[in-house]
């Protein structure tokens, strides 16, 4: 088994663990930020909880919890106006602000040069609902491997200073020892093997446990603690797996 330097060693299992705000209400986005207050480290929010609620969830969690933000919003447009949104969210001190890797250098250093307090940029390489045959169909170069994008992508990132990328299990070892462990990976798509997604949109997926083993400083889970009958016990149990894979990379470095 091959270990991967974690590039925060004081970050508990439950600091690692990144819950999904998709709700569609305020509301619900605050029962669920108050249920789940000391059983994950971070929480996500998206494009449906944003553009619902506004800036307000800031508030919500800042207030009703003791977690980070990640804001996921993938930022892409031209330069300027990325810089300015970027701008407006470090102002809310979130912790993580994602950037669309697909238009390159110039927009991620611009990106990066927007930042001037602890808010970090990640990159986000491909999507994780995104699969070989969508390459082919969004017309990408033809031999091109949807892992070796990610990679490209990746070392734009970490060549134009972003703290780290958003990528998926399936490449997130490559992108460790190929691109550099300085990076920090977050993982998205992660499915644990006693949780059911019926309708599930994800293509590249893997369990908590592998994620870490792999490499991946954060995971991001959101449907199978959302939909279960028991959120709180549901966390707990990916916080298990994640407690089971770093004992395995102490003992098996």
């Amino acid at each position: 088994m091959s270990a991967f330097l974690q590039n925060d060693p004081s970050l508990t299992a439950k600091d690692r663990l990144i819950f999904a705000l998709d709700y569609a209400s305020l509301e619900e986005a605050k029962r669920a930020v108050v249920s789940l207050n000391g059983h994950v480290g971070l929480f996500k929010v998206g494009l449906e909880l944003f553009v619902s609620s506004g800036p307000g969830i800031f508030k919500v969690i800042t207030e009703s919890s003791n977690c980070g933000v990640f804001l996921d919003l993938k930022f892409h447009d031209i330069p300027e106006t990325v810089q300015a949104a970027v701008r407006a969210a470090a102002a809310y001190k979130a912790r993580f602000v994602t950037v669309h890797a697909s238009e390159g250098k110039r927009l991620l250093k611009a990106v990066v040069n927007e930042i001037h307090n602890d808010t970090k940029v990640l990159a986000v390489t491909v999507l994780t609902s995104f699969s070989q045959g969508d390459m082919r169909d969004a017309g990408m170069e033809k031999d091109l491997d949807i892992c070796e994008l990610v990679l490209r992508r990746a070392r734009w990132a970490r060549e134009t200073g972003c703290a780290g990328v958003v990528c998926s299990g399936s490449e997130v070892r490559q992108v460790k020892e190929r691109v550099g462990q300085e990076l920090i990976t977050v993982v998205p798509g992660v499915r644990p093997e006693w949780a059911t997604v019926s309708n599930d949109d994800q293509r590249r997926v893997t369990t908590p446990r592998q994620a870490i083993l792999d490499g991946a400083d954060y995971i991001v889970v959101g449907r199978p603690i959302r939909r279960a009958k028991n959120p709180v016990q549901a966390a707990e149990k990916v916080i298990e797996e994640i407690k089971t894979a770093l004992r395995d990379l102490a003992v098996h470095p």
